[in-house]
Order: C-alpha cells, then structure tokens, then sequence
C-alpha cells in the first residue's frame, strides 16, 4: 500500500512525539473495521472532533480471525487499512498483531482513547494507562443496527433463503 497514513507502530510513535511537541490532541482508537459501514464512518467523524489527529488501530487478520472466527476477516488488513486511510478524518493508520492493543496504547499514549458505545468503560484495553498519564476516555453512542456482524448475519440469511 502506498498511502503515506497507513505507518508503522514506529511511525506512529514519532508522529505522537511531534504532535506532543506542537501541542496537538491526538485521539486513538482501534478495531477490526471489516466491511466498513455507516456506523464506523459516523464513530470516525466523532473521534476525530475529539482532538486535532485522529489515529486509527487495525487488528491483523489473524487476530480479526482470533476475535470473530472462521470466515474473518472478509477484507484483509491492507483492503481495510487502504479504505480507512482514504477516509478525511483518518489522519493515520497503523496495525497491531497482539490479541490487545495494550503495548500500543501504552506507547503512544493518546490524549484521548476512544471506543464504541458497545464497550463499558472497564472493558476497554489500554483505559489505566491513558488515564494515569492524564488522558481521557471517551465512548461514542453506540450507533443500533449498524454492525459488520449484523450486516455478514443478514448476507448468510438471504444466501440461505435464496
């Protein structure tokens, strides 16, 4: 992939150090975002006016797989990562291949850590640290009905009705 927002964890750190430096608020978060839809596109939007750079985490196919089973993920990491590196809003992209994105949270520590309205707030990974280092954590409503399980759940349904 050639587009210069899908970095490195090593990137990201550097550009985390710069914007630190230029006194910029840089918000975090991560997923598998397979199949992108609505509800990832309207959460992003809302990230993203949380700070001034919005980085966003993919999980690596095999962890996708790890987390949603067999059949995931439905695009691969660099489909997904070209999609939301496209996005205005998306300031950069990296990946993750652990089961967590604890290491990663913990190394870039955003100003501000970001999930969906589907996790509570002792769920989300990385939550201590960011608040320990003075960060913040913020949980988007959770949009209904827009799911990339739901949308896959609603494929298999009509494919089997066909």
């Amino acid at each position: 992939m050639t587009n210069k927002k899908f970095i490195s964890q090593s990137q990201a750190y550097k550009i985390r150090q710069g914007c630190r430096r230029r006194g910029l608020k840089v918000v975090f978060t991560n997923g598998c975002f397979d199949l992108l839809h609505r509800g990832h596109v309207e959460y992003l939007a809302k990230a993203r006016k949380l700070g001034d750079v919005l980085m966003v985490a993919l999980n690596t196919d095999k962890s996708v797989r790890h987390l949603k089973g067999p059949g995931r993920p439905v695009m691969k990491l660099e489909d997904r990562a070209f999609v939301l590196a496209h996005l205005d809003m998306v300031d950069y992209v990296t990946s993750f291949a652990s089961p967590t994105p604890r290491r990663l949270i913990a190394r870039i520590m955003p100003d501000v850590l970001v999930k969906g309205g589907d996790y509570r707030p002792d769920e989300i990974v990385g939550a201590a640290e960011v608040r320990q280092a003075g960060g913040a954590i913020r949980i988007l409503p959770y949009i209904r009905g827009r799911s990339t399980s739901k949308i896959i759940g609603g494929f298999v349904r009509k494919r089997k009705n066909l």
